[in-house]
């Protein structure tokens, strides 16, 4: 045990590292003006790693907001723990948007070069510009050059991330066909791999940019929510899941699609109930019904979209922002 009087001061090192563990992320680099030990704890890979087991256990949710009168967008982090917080990726010294998120790290392409990737990390502000597949330029993503999913999957425990491009090519002149190429990212080996496959779904751009790492494979919903397009990574094979009757079906909903204590969700919302579906058989497809609110205009749907855009979402604490508000639903409190 540290005695009372530590390096960082008058408390034991563990306490004051476990404060700042919970900070966020804007608070955490505003801390390491305070002397030369704390500026060094954003590098430090005790420190990162405790501040990853944190938010593991407190998952934050993403949420990107453009302004209807300007072209830039803002980030803001939302969570219980650490509250709301505004941060910026100016760091990669480069205009980019966030494509995927998972554990910690973010997937963002460059806005004024197409094809360029990179993968940061906004707690250490370190980036890594991923290198380019070696695709033939002859041949281009349809319909906008960049890839119509775009996935990350991070796993803490080995220290190791994989990264996914994936969508329909056309040859030059030519009308694209039902051929799905994908790109994988290794970041073991540092390369790309390529997978080949046939596939007719369609995808909105809010489903794009909303896609759920878990059990080992990477998540889409299909437009108008028909089923879940699905990536095994270990297997390097695509499949389908069906979703409950009621989204498929369902009507002037807006869905999400989550993930709760290691399961693929559900979120389903309109102005009148909004319902939470887990998949608890992965295998059998089987679909459970584990939260429903009858509580009338959760949101207006044209406040939400398209000005604001839920990069993440986790389900013990949905949330939500309408105009400059958030607001928070927790299954476990109800409220």
């Amino acid at each position: 045990m540290n005695p009372p009087c530590s390096k960082y001061g008058v408390f034991p090192d563990e306490v004051v590292l476990q404060i700042l563990a919970r900070l966020p992320i804007k608070s955490l680099f505003r801390s390491k003006s305070v002397c030369k030990l704390w500026y060094k704890l954003s590098s430090d890979k005790y420190f990162i790693q405790l501040y990853n087991e944190v938010s593991v256990k407190n998952p934050m949710v993403l949420v990107e907001v453009t302004e209807l009168s300007e072209s830039k967008s803002s980030l803001i982090c939302v969570d219980r723990l650490r509250g709301v917080s505004e941060f910026s990726l100016d760091f990669i010294k480069d205009r980019v948007k966030v494509r995927a998120s998972c554990n910690g790290l973010l997937c963002c392409s460059s806005i004024p070069d197409k094809g360029v990737y990179y993968i940061c990390n906004p707690m250490t502000r370190e980036f890594k510009l991923l290198p380019k597949t070696r695709e033939r330029p002859v041949t281009r993503f349809y319909p906008d050059v960049e890839a119509t999913l775009v996935g990350l999957a991070c796993d803490l425990s080995k220290q190791k991330f994989n990264v996914v491009l994936a969508g329909y090519h056309r040859f030059f002149g030519h009308r694209p066909d039902k051929t799905f190429i994908c790109f994988v990212f290794d970041s073991e080996s540092n390369k790309w791999r390529k997978l080949v496959s046939l596939q007719d779904d369609h995808f909105t751009h809010m489903n794009r940019n909303q896609v759920v790492f878990v059990n080992g494979s990477l998540h889409w919903l299909t437009e108008n929510c028909s089923c879940v397009l699905v990536l095994d990574l270990y297997l390097d094979i695509w499949r389908k899941i069906s979703l409950p009757d009621e989204v498929i079906y369902g009507t002037g909903n807006r869905t999400y699609l989550l993930e709760s204590d290691g399961h693929l969700s559900v979120i389903q919302i309109s102005e009148a109930f909004m319902n939470i579906w887990v998949l608890k058989d992965y295998g059998k497809e089987e679909w459970h019904m584990v939260d429903r609110s009858l509580e009338g205009n959760v949101f207006c749907e044209e406040q939400l979209y398209p000005t604001i855009m839920v990069l993440s979402t986790c389900i013990s604490e949905h949330t939500l922002l309408l105009s400059l508000s958030c607001v928070c639903f927790d299954r476990d409190g109800g409220a």
